[in-house]
């Protein structure tokens, strides 16, 4: 018999406690690092990793895979970036706990708020449960490509309690946290990772209502935070709007107290450029005073795509457009190329109050590094070309046989450049998230995030500083698995779990975000692939070699926190 399973041989080790990379052998036996070094035994499996980085499996804090991990096994598009843990269920939104009269509220507040088609979610989920201990339980009959943890979600959480009056964000009876309460403390024991909710108006269903946690009173908040206490374990996170930067702070702060746990917030740059750092001041003052928060950040700027092919284009609120947005592409380009039609939209547009701002459009092309000048933006390069910006951003959606998108930032690009974001990634009290992975499936495809962190932060910047790899690996691994308590994975140390990546780094590269129609009725998806992994291993199986699915599915459901059992 062999002395180990697998041994990923002469590979350079970013071990991901931000430690300098050195050059080992890596040794794995039943799921776990059995030992680092100069390795002479013998493996089944063998893996030549000379010339190539070997990491920690990516840990992802911030998904939405909550339906998706119901009724398939592969966490696409985040298979496709060395993601080996997932943790769903943010922003407080989910799919669990409901009663039968429920599902289409839940449904329309998932695609809603995170873009997801509601006919998917029809066909697809089973709905086999009703209580969060339940669906944990389905989800543990389940087997996957990585790892999934699950949050309890506020919104379901409220509705469950509420019933209608939840979803109408009346405030809450005592009776009604009492049970709150309950509820998270049995959600927490069965082993949901923790609790998130949501307080921004950014968050709406498919009908424009607001999310139902939106207006929650503090009581509400705390009284949750408690159950979280009486379980003795779970994690808090939150997506504020802040308004009132003192006072929602407070409460949030309160939440912390009462839960005696960590909590993680989301954090960008608005259209105030230095709005974020008076919440990472606040962030700061909480560590300071005992408190474990951090900001969850994003490594590049949050925007949206726009095709043909996509949710929206820069056209989808003129009525001209929206009848042919249901039709097929080959349909849409047709109409789009015919002059008359062409004329009858542009005018439309241009005569609509609140049109687009296409100086802040670009169009993505194959060199497209996410950090673009301004003088490439759409409106840019009209006036340069003495043409109707509109025009030409309809020109562009027609290349590619009408699959060519662009993209718009909204969120960490306020000055023209990703410089907040490398002060946000090398802050002390923050933590790599906000990718979304399987949400907002017509408009982003940020479960790319994770490449693109290594990639231009790594190695490819050019308009300003890069960020040591070490630095790099260690944000996106033993800190974000730690951020969620998951202390038995994020770092390669032996006892700990084998999930690791090996990684062509001189060649890691993404593909532009193309759509794929692979979800239930058929309804569409971004995917954003790669280059450059050579493996991705889960518990010490490997599922992924050069971007391709071994078949293999090692990953299981996680039941809430986990300790480290490293060996001497």
């Amino acid at each position: 018999m062999s002395d180990y399973d697998l041994i990923i041989r002469g590979g350079t080790i970013i071990d991901g406690s931000g430690a300098s990379a050195y050059r080992a052998d890596i040794a794995v036996r039943e799921g776990l690092i059995a030992e680092i070094g100069q390795i002479s035994g013998s493996a089944a499996s063998v893996i030549d990793a000379t010339g190539a980085i070997v990491t920690p499996g990516f840990v992802d804090i911030h998904t939405h895979y909550d339906g998706l991990a119901t009724w398939t096994d592969r966490m696409n598009p985040s298979s496709h970036h060395g993601v080996t843990t997932v943790v769903m269920g943010n922003c407080g939104v989910g799919f669990a706990p409901v009663r039968p009269a429920d599902h289409e509220l839940l449904v329309e507040l998932m695609e809603g708020v995170e873009d997801i088609p509601g006919t998917a979610l029809h066909e697809g989920l089973p709905w086999a449960w009703e209580t969060f201990p339940e669906y944990l339980d389905f989800l543990d009959q389940r087997q996957y490509d990585m790892d999934i943890a699950a949050q309890l979600p506020h919104a379901a959480l409220r509705v469950y309690v509420m019933g209608q009056r939840g979803a109408d964000r009346e405030e809450a009876t005592e009776a009604d946290i009492a049970e709150m309460r309950r509820l998270t403390a049995e959600a927490m024991k069965a082993g949901a990772l923790g609790f998130t909710s949501s307080r921004t108006l950014n968050h709406k269903s498919i009908k424009g209502d607001p999310t139902p946690s939106l207006t929650a009173a503090e009581a509400e908040l705390v009284g949750i935070a408690q159950g979280v206490a009486d379980a003795g374990t779970g994690v808090l996170e939150m997506i504020s709007d802040f308004k009132g930067l003192d006072q929602e702070f407070q409460i949030l702060m309160h939440m912390v107290d009462a839960a005696k746990a960590p909590m993680t917030i989301s954090l960008a740059q608005g259209l105030n450029a230095n709005g974020w750092k008076k919440i990472l001041n606040k962030i700061d003052e909480a560590n300071a005073n005992g408190r474990e928060v951090k900001g969850q950040v994003a490594p590049r700027a949050i925007g949206v795509l726009f095709g043909l092919t996509a949710s929206n284009t820069p056209f989808s609120g003129c009525q001209t457009y929206r009848d042919i947005s249901k039709l097929p592409l080959a349909d849409k380009v047709r109409a789009l190329s015919e002059p008359e039609f062409r004329q009858r939209l542009l005018a439309e547009y241009h005569d609509r109050p609140n049109t687009v701002n296409l100086n802040n459009f670009w169009a993505l092309t194959e060199d497209w590094d996410y950090e673009p000048e301004r003088s490439q933006s759409i409106g840019a390069m009209a006036a340069q070309q003495a043409k109707d910006p509109a025009e030409l951003a309809l020109d562009i959606m027609l290349q590619n046989n009408g699959e060519q998108l662009l993209y718009m930032p909204f969120a960490n690009y306020t000055d023209g450049n990703l410089d907040c974001c490398r002060d946000m990634i090398l802050a002390e009290n923050t933590v790599m998230g906000l990718g979304d992975g399987g949400a907002h499936v017509g408009a982003i495809c940020d479960a790319s995030f994770i490449t693109y962190l290594l990639t231009h932060w790594g190695r490819d910047r050019k308009r300003g500083d890069k960020i040591p790899l070490e630095t790099l690996i260690k944000a996106q691994t033993s800190d974000t698995a730690s951020a969620v308590r998951l202390h038995d994975r994020g770092l390669l140390k032996p006892g700990l779990r084998a999930d690791i990546n090996v990684i062509d780094f001189d060649n890691l590269r993404l593909a532009l975000p193309s759509m794929v129609h692979d979800l239930p009725s058929g309804a569409g998806r971004l995917e954003q692939k790669t280059t450059g992994y050579l493996a991705t291993i889960v518990n010490g199986t490997v599922t992924y070699r050069n971007g391709e699915a071994t078949g293999e599915l090692p990953g299981r459901l996680i039941r809430g926190a986990r300790e480290a059992t490293m060996q001497a």
